[in-house]
């Protein structure tokens, strides 16, 4: 049976979610769960390979298994015994040849940045603390020059072969009371792809960067800003055509 779960955890303790000798990782953490409750030794594909410290909501991950009973129960048994920085949040059957990281119809990145005068010490491990004002709109209008298909190569390097160009679906940066969001969904993103894009949507915010100039950059006509700490950056949601709604 192949079963597809979706992961939430804090990135904070982990060297990322690709497994790697003697370092803490999520898929690591899944896998010596599963077969603690199971007795198999599985191993669990994720969607995207996340970076050191970078957080999940929604991660997908696949794996088979030849667990006979419902899911719910082995939801329940894999929450029981994994560490309290991850979480199965959903676990369900999927065809045979169902994966979890080529069937992704998109995923969606979200960066948290604290935009006050004063650090809090609660929203250390979430968020980057940029004291200065930032220029939200600015930021926006410069967020949705990046939808639709482009090479990004300015902002990422592929992480296998040389193709640079990728579709974003939806780009745009809010604020929540101290709180500003960058959230972009695309069909797939290059490495550090959505750190650099923050790092240089952070120079439009304190202006040192136009709106007309971050155009610029997309079109490698200017250097991109530099990636900004993964800390802040958070994969919301994968979606799926096997499924009725974003996770």
């Amino acid at each position: 049976m192949r079963l597809l779960a979706i992961v939430e955890y804090d990135g904070t303790e982990f060297e990322g979610f690709q497994i790697q000798a003697r370092k803490r990782t999520v898929q690591a953490e899944l896998e010596r769960a599963l077969r603690r409750v199971t007795g198999e030794t599985i191993r669990v594909i994720g969607a995207g390979r996340t970076d050191t410290g970078v957080h999940a909501l929604g991660q997908g991950v696949h794996f088979d298994t030849a667990w006979s009973h419902a899911p719910e129960v082995l939801q329940r048994a894999l929450n029981a015994v994994l560490p309290t920085d991850i979480a199965i949040r959903a676990l369900m059957p999927v065809p045979a040849n169902f994966s979890a990281r080529y069937d992704a119809q998109s995923r969606t990145y979200r960066y948290t940045i604290l935009n006050q005068p004063i650090r809090s010490p609660l929203a250390a491990r979430y968020a980057l603390f940029v004291p200065e004002p930032l220029d939200v709109a600015a930021m926006d209008a410069a967020a949705r020059q990046l939808i639709g298909t482009h090479d990004f190569g300015a902002f990422g390097t592929p992480p296998r072969g040389t193709n640079t160009v990728r579709e974003i679906y939806r780009a745009h940066v809010t604020r929540a009371d101290a709180y500003v969001h960058i959230e972009i969904e695309a069909n797939a993103f290059l490495y550090r792809m959505v750190r650099r894009i923050v790092g240089t949507l952070l120079m439009v915010g304190k202006g040192t960067l136009s709106v007309a100039q971050f155009a610029e950059v997309l079109a490698r006509q200017r250097r991109a800003g530099p990636a900004v700490s993964p800390h802040g950056l958070c994969l919301i949601a994968v979606k799926y055509g096997v499924m009725n709604e974003n996770v």
